[in-house]
């Protein structure tokens, strides 16, 4: 991907997806939206809105897999969905390993909420917030890994 422009970050799941969107160039990322997922399947219209307002550089998409590493059955719908994202929007997509994201948002909202930054969590938010936790993680990445990430 390119050195700079806007990144965007999806939490893959067949309920919701989390949307994050990040800077290369500041390395910083933040939640966005969540998405539904009308019978398990992305909502494209609202996709083609996000991409047609951010006109991101490039993708990360979270690659779900057991702690182990080994592949759960939804690593092969994530790996579909950026496969479909990259050929639908020509755009480069990478993947990253999720694990853990998901508890390490959970973390920072309740931290937010005991300092009475925010109200009650719901689930919609630990989504976006894991999508940008797993784009921070991707920005904090060296740029020459990027070719090891490609979906």
């Amino acid at each position: 991907m390119s050195a700079g422009g806007t990144i965007i970050g999806f939490d893959y799941g067949t309920r919701r997806t989390g949307v994050a969107v990040g800077q290369r160039l500041t390395g910083t990322a933040r939640p966005l939206t969540t998405l539904d997922m009308p019978n398990g399947h992305p909502d494209w219209t609202a996709i083609d809105r996000l991409i047609q307002d951010w006109a991101p550089t490039g993708a990360v998409v979270g690659r779900p897999t057991r702690m182990d590493g080994s592949v759960t059955p939804l690593t092969s719908v994530a790996e579909a969905f950026a496969a479909d994202l990259g050929r639908r929007y020509d755009l480069p997509v990478d993947l990253i390993d999720e694990r853990l994201t998901s508890r390490e948002a959970e973390t920072e909202l309740r931290q937010q909420r005991v300092a009475g930054n925010r109200g009650r969590i719901r689930k919609q938010d630990v989504d976006q917030t894991a999508a940008a936790v797993l784009l921070r993680d991707w920005l904090a990445q060296p740029p020459l890994a990027d070719t090891d990430r490609s979906a």
